[in-house]
């Protein structure tokens, strides 16, 4: 069974300290101060004592080792709480889903509701996310009146804390912000506002935090897709797709002028310097990278990264930009050495194409992020295989296998590449593994084509990557495999035995997106096993049925060969019909038994489409 399909049922339940044991731990923290180290230490053995299992959740793929095909993992470190966020996409007229993901326990400690029911939620449609700079709000932006009865809306939440990390995320609010305006980009430098793009109504829109409502609107130009307020809160850089422009506004009246010298086409992507003298826009049409001048808004340089350029990731702390197109398959690396008159300096350009180290079989890099620490950055990107050659994937035709490649940030040297739905693979030849590796293509999950370009009837991204800011874990969400991605960078977790390390840049993990809502005419499905044998690791189940190939199937309720139950299987497309079904598993021969079992159809996963660093 591949590791991919032991997500489902691996999540423990978690314990929530109540208000009042919190307010109990803090009173005890401050007595440090009032009573003495002594004291102290015995009220928290006291408090210990009386809270009972209160525990950091952890979500480990294998029972270490304790299923079939399950290799031995490796637990992971409980370093200091940060926060990753991830946002996800449902079904047509379902709100999507906003998780926090625990970094230091690789796992995920609260969720947004994510079906029709009247709690609230984050919207139809959510395309965007930000923070507030003090980490206190996340903020969701929801393109909804794209499907019937949507209503356009900001979401806000709390994010749980490290204090009390069980408690999940505070409930969700919502802002309603005028039919039509589908918000796809929110930013911010300031803790009081947060501002939103609306690519349906050509304006921006200023929210006020406090009051949690829109208080302000301004026109742009046509169609803003992505914006930037520069550090020093003086004013907002907007991306116009529609009409090739870009807008320069005043963050307190919400008024605007457009930068006159821009010339590109499409600009797609806004990213401002640290210390508010430059701002830098990509534009996709044409393939430029454009320097502006906060000062004067002139441009002052203009730099070729290829027609299809998707993304622009700005790294402070090398003070480098980098550019993906997964057009032209390539990754730009540029130096700026900041000041008045810097002009971006190419440092190294890096191939995915077919036979390139990065990707011998060719991929398109999507996104990139790089650590803190300055010592490497990664980028992730996708496969399209026309004919899958994953047989656990479900199925003969198209799949994505989503990747990511890691480099040694100072000299640009290749330092591993990972598959990202099962461990690095077991032999030279990913065909012979029996780790799922590959996933179906989803519709939904696919960018716009270039030279078409982006609307919020599509996603950006088809994977993307985030870095926590301990630089400890780098994070890949995974559109068609409905999870994302936990890649460990340390050399070492501090509380693995020395026996057992966990090597930098290898996978830990694929946490799940929530159940999307299933719309198939099978959907609960539930059929009888009557049968079931093994050959060559691959088990063949006797039901009637109506499964399709790459379907997740949870077996349960066999008395004999209990070994089956309690697994989800993928349906692998050879060997189905209306009275078997075949799926791989790791097991030796066992001819044709008869057994009494069932076989239960899994909803699918909502698609994660973006990634949010928190605190």
């Amino acid at each position: 069974m591949a590791r991919y399909a032991q997500w489902r049922r691996s999540r423990p339940a978690v314990k929530m300290y109540n208000s009042s044991q919190a307010k109990t731990f803090i009173g005890v923290l401050m007595s440090f101060q009032r009573v003495g180290l002594f004291a102290a230490m015995v009220a928290l053995i006291v408090l210990w004592s009386a809270c009972g299992q209160v525990y950091r959740p952890v979500v480990l793929p294998c029972s270490l080792g304790g299923l079939p095909n399950c290799p031995i993992e490796t637990p992971p470190s409980p370093t200091a709480f940060h926060a990753v966020f991830g946002i996800s996409l449902n079904v047509p007229n379902y709100p999507g889903n906003a998780m926090q993901i625990d970094v230091g326990g690789d796992s995920i400690i609260g969720e947004t509701p994510s079906s029709d029911a009247s709690a609230p939620n984050i919207g139809d449609n959510p395309t965007h996310a930000a923070t507030l700079p003090n980490n206190t709000f996340v903020f969701v932006a929801s393109a909804a009146s794209l499907v019937p009865g949507g209503i356009d809306e900001i979401s806000t939440f709390a994010p749980a804390t490290g204090l009390i990390s069980g408690g999940g995320l505070g409930q969700v609010s919502n802002v309603p912000l005028t039919p039509g305006s589908l918000p796809v980009f929110l930013n911010t430098t300031e803790n009081g506002n947060i501002y939103v793009a609306n690519f349906g109504t050509n304006s921006v829109g200023k929210i006020n935090v406090s009051d949690n409502a829109e208080i302000l609107t301004g026109p742009v130009g046509v169609n803003p897709v992505s914006m930037a307020e520069i550090p020093d809160a003086q004013k907002i850089y907007v991306a116009n797709q529609g009409d090739n422009s870009i807008s320069d506004v005043n963050p307190l009246d919400l008024t605007s002028t457009i930068v006159p010298g821009f010339t590109g086409t499409a600009p797609v992507w806004v990213v401002a310097r640290g210390d508010s003298q430059k701002v830098y826009v990509l534009s996709q049409g044409d393939g430029q990278l454009v320097t502006i001048d906060v000062a004067t808004d002139a441009v002052t340089s203009s730099l070729p990264v290829g027609g299809g350029a998707n993304y622009l990731f700005y790294d402070p702390n090398l003070n480098r930009l980098y550019v993906t197109n997964p057009v032209t398959s390539t990754l730009y690396v540029f130096a700026i050495s900041g000041g008045a008159n810097d002009t971006p300096a190419l440092l190294t350009s890096i191939a995915f194409t077919a036979g390139s180290a990065a990707c011998p079989s060719g991929c398109s890099p999507s996104s990139v992020t790089a650590l803190a620490d300055g010592s490497r950055f990664y980028v992730a990107s996708y496969e399209m295989a026309p004919a899958c050659p994953d047989p656990l994937a479900g199925t003969s035709g198209v799949c994505v296998i989503p990747r990511v490649a890691v480099f040694n940030a100072p000299n640009f040297t290749l330092k591993t590449t990972l598959t990202l739905l099962t461990d690095p693979p077991f032999s030279a030849n990913l065909s012979t593994d029996k780790y799922q590796y590959a996933v179906p293509a989803t519709s939904t999950c696919a960018p716009a084509v270039f030279p078409a370009t982006y609307s919020p009837a599509t996603v950006r991204f088809r994977v993307f990557t985030a870095a926590s800011v301990d630089s400890s874990r780098v994070y890949v969400s995974m559109c068609d495999a409905g999870a994302i991605a936990v890649i460990n960078t340390l050399d070492n977790n501090a509380n693995n035995p020395t026996n057992n390390p966990t090597p930098a840049d290898t996978l830990i993990t694929d946490l799940p997106a929530a159940f999307s809502v299933c719309t198939a005419s099978n959907c609960n499905g539930i059929t009888s096993i009557t049968a079931f044998s093994i050959t060559s690791n691959v088990v063949t189940f006797h039901a009637a049925n109506s499964f399709t190939g790459g379907e997740k199937i949870f077996v349960s309720g066999l008395i004999t060969d209990t070994y089956l139950n309690s697994n989800i299987f993928t349906v692998i497309s050879t060997g189905l019909s209306p009275s078997q079904f075949q799926c791989y598993f790791t097991h030796a021969d066992v001819p044709l038994t008869s057994v009494s079992g069932t076989a239960t159809i899994e909803p699918p996963s909502q698609s994660p489409i973006f990634l949010l660093p928190g605190q």
